[in-house]
């Protein structure tokens, strides 16, 4: 049954949470919400059977989730603060996708980020101008109304039959409301080449995982290493999978495998 958390500011972030154990809050990615993500739906209940405790909410500006433009990566941020208070202050952050980069935000900003477990981060070189030039092309489109041309934009180097499902399927009208909200997707993006990774991660000393699919796109293997090069407590790790997806049962078993190694002191660690 869905549920609602508010932020600071009162924007009503609506989540889903099942299980006990160690508190874990879900970021997804550009186009995941709880109404079109059956997979993600399917990991709650596998990751609530392995000792999680979790949280899977609809971002600001999607789904069920209040908000209106512009979206921003700090409101993304508030609204992972606005869960952990919901759990006790203390949590795991799991970040499929873009959702990867708000996650490390939200940990360079958040007390209470215990580890940090990242799928697929789509992120540019390091210093590099790319994620800036693309972030103003994302905010031109919004600014238009091209609700279309933002997400034929956001899907540039994907299979493009991806965004031909998308726009073909039952669900456009969904994908095509939440349009807007990509903003904060390639806000994030943009601030990863903020600064040298280093320095815009130091406050992040949360152990960290970043997980890879076995056919992973070469880019984003790129951008695992350099991840793993900028944080103090960083690996790399692999899940069957590819195209930018894993099965629920694969990744929930590699998350608990993290769980089951952390023990008893799993609740005690991270950023206090």
């Amino acid at each position: 049954m869905t549920q609602y958390v508010q932020t600071r500011s009162g924007i009503r972030i609506a989540y889903d949470r099942e299980g006990s154990g160690q508190p874990l809050v879900l970021i997804g990615g550009a186009g995941q919400f709880r109404a079109v993500d059956p997979d993600t739906r399917e990991l709650v209940t596998e990751l609530a059977g392995r000792g999680f405790d979790v949280v899977h909410h609809d971002r600001p500006g999607r789904g069920d989730s209040g908000g209106e433009p512009p979206f921003t990566l700090a409101g993304e941020v508030a609204a992972v603060r606005a869960l952990l208070d919901l759990v006790g202050g203390r949590a795991w952050l799991y970040g499929s996708s873009s959702g990867g980069a708000i996650a490390l935000a939200a940990a360079a900003e958040l007390p209470g980020v215990q580890r940090l477990l990242l799928w697929e981060v789509p992120l540019g070189e390091e210093s590099g101008t790319d994620g800036a030039e693309y972030l103003a092309a994302v905010r031109e489109r919004v600014a238009a109304g091209d609700r279309e041309g933002t997400w034929q934009l956001y899907m540039e180097g994907m299979p493009p039959e991806w965004f031909e499902a998308m726009r073909t399927g039952p669900q456009w009208p969904l994908f095509e409301r939440m349009a807007p909200a990509l903003e904060a997707d390639a806000e994030a993006l943009a601030w990863t080449q903020s600064a040298p990774r280093a320095q815009l991660w130091a406050p992040v000393t949360a152990p960290t995982a970043v997980l890879l699919g076995r056919s992973a796109f070469p880019f984003m293997v790129d951008a695992a290493d350099s991840i793993v090069r900028a944080l103090p407590r960083a690996e790399r790790a692999e899940v069957p999978g590819g195209d930018h997806r894993w099965r629920a049962a694969d990744l929930a078993a590699r998350l608990a495998g993290y769980l089951e190694a952390d023990g008893p002191s799993a609740a005690a660690g991270g950023r206090s």
